[in-house]
């Protein structure tokens, strides 16, 4: 296996597009509090930023990957870079809120594949270590990603609301990157689409595979509802500053990234069970003790526990995921993951947004640790 796969063209383009595909909401979430002030809003309508850029996916995500499958990677890649570039970029130049949502769906529409296609890329180009190596790297990349973004998107917030939309931009010039310089194979046996699908649905209907669905979809609520949503909010009552919500959560994503770094280690005195139900109640403990915080300094206790959580959760749900079904049948099982993963995205700052208006900003957290509940009552019982 070779020592410097990460120097590979090829997979330094996917590394692009693995950027791209988590940019969407992490870069524009520290300016919300200037959103609400700017367009006049109330901070139950902001996350319907949120919601209208992940509704597409949770339809288009497997039409994708099908769509790949069967009309090649760059047939699709290439046209979504494009699409979320420009609606992405028109996104900085509208000032009504309800534009501002329509071109989030269309942006939407561009994000849906970019998550799924990256990886199916990587199982394209490499074999055996070399693949766990460039998955390795690209995980790597995707943290960095995650992390940096909040911070990226808070210092351009500083200059005005709508410039961290001008990040998106940047999948224009990787549309073309990819289109004359990638060098990907294409797949030339397609099975018939009726054995695809009766294929895919016989593997839905295990009961662990639904649990550990539902489990995405809890984990995917919790993270885009009480999190990305209201975190920033809660943390503007404390007049932290758009780059002060970025870097601290910036310490979230950190440690999610060190915590899932750790899961061979982990692993070896643990079952996968028994950290699963530890990331449910660490996301309890964080999400029940965050309203109670009196500053922001004592606030990132709660957001160091919530990052461990997620650092267990979220690498162990898609070991087990792809460990219940067949070869042939991954592909497609990943993706109604990736639906039902847009689905917790979609559905997060809608219920919160409930709580919110009913119970007050305490009530999005609780909510969220609700949904750890059924983390925790599935863990224990379906696997």
């Amino acid at each position: 296996m070779s020592k410097r796969i990460y120097l590979d063209r090829n997979l330094q383009i996917i590394f692009c597009v693995t950027l791209m595909a988590v940019l969407g909401v992490s870069s524009i979430t520290p300016a919300f509090p200037r959103i609400v002030e700017a367009l006049g809003i109330s901070p139950g309508d902001v996350g319907l930023l949120i919601t209208a850029f992940t509704l597409p996916g949770v339809i288009l995500v497997p039409v994708m990957g099908i769509l790949a499958d069967h009309i090649g990677r760059k047939n699709v890649l290439v046209p979504s870079l494009m699409l979320f570039g420009i609606s992405g970029g028109l996104c900085f130049l509208v000032k009504n809120f309800n534009l501002l949502l329509l071109l989030r769906f269309i942006q939407g529409v561009g994000a849906a594949s970019l998550g799924s296609l990256n990886i199916t890329i990587i199982g394209d180009l490499y074999r055996g270590r070399e693949r766990a190596a460039a998955m390795g790297y690209n995980t790597s990349v995707l943290s960095l990603g995650t992390a940096s973004y909040p911070i990226i998107g808070g210092a351009l917030a500083m200059l005005s609301w709508n410039y961290p939309f001008l990040l998106s931009i940047a999948a224009i010039p990787i549309g073309v990157l990819v289109m004359f310089n990638l060098k990907n194979p294409e797949p030339e046996d397609h099975r018939g689409l009726r054995e695809y699908l009766i294929g895919t649905l016989k593997n839905v209907g295990k009961p662990p595979v639904i649990g550990l669905l539902t489990i995405t979809t809890s984990t995917f609520t919790i993270l885009y509802g009480s999190y990305l949503t209201y975190l920033p909010l809660l943390m503007g009552l404390f007049e932290a500053t758009p780059l002060m919500i970025g870097l601290i959560m910036f310490i979230m994503s950190f440690t999610t990234a060190l915590t899932s770094s750790q899961l061979n280690r982990l692993l070896k005195r643990c079952s996968e069970k028994r950290l699963l139900i530890a990331a449910s109640i660490l996301y309890s403990l964080a999400l029940i003790t965050i309203p109670s915080i009196p500053n922001l300094y004592i606030l990132t206790i709660p957001i160091i526990i919530f990052g461990v959580a997620h650092g267990l959760n979220i690498p162990v749900v898609q070991t087990l995921l792809t460990g219940m079904v067949p070869t042939e049948q991954r592909a497609a099982i990943m993706s109604i993951n990736g639906m039902v993963l847009r689905l917790g995205q979609t559905l997060g700052p809608v219920i919160t947004g409930v709580a919110y208006a009913i119970t007050g900003i305490d009530g999005a957290f609780y909510t969220g640790a609700g949904f750890a509940a059924i983390i925790l009552l599935i863990s224990a019982t379906l696997l």
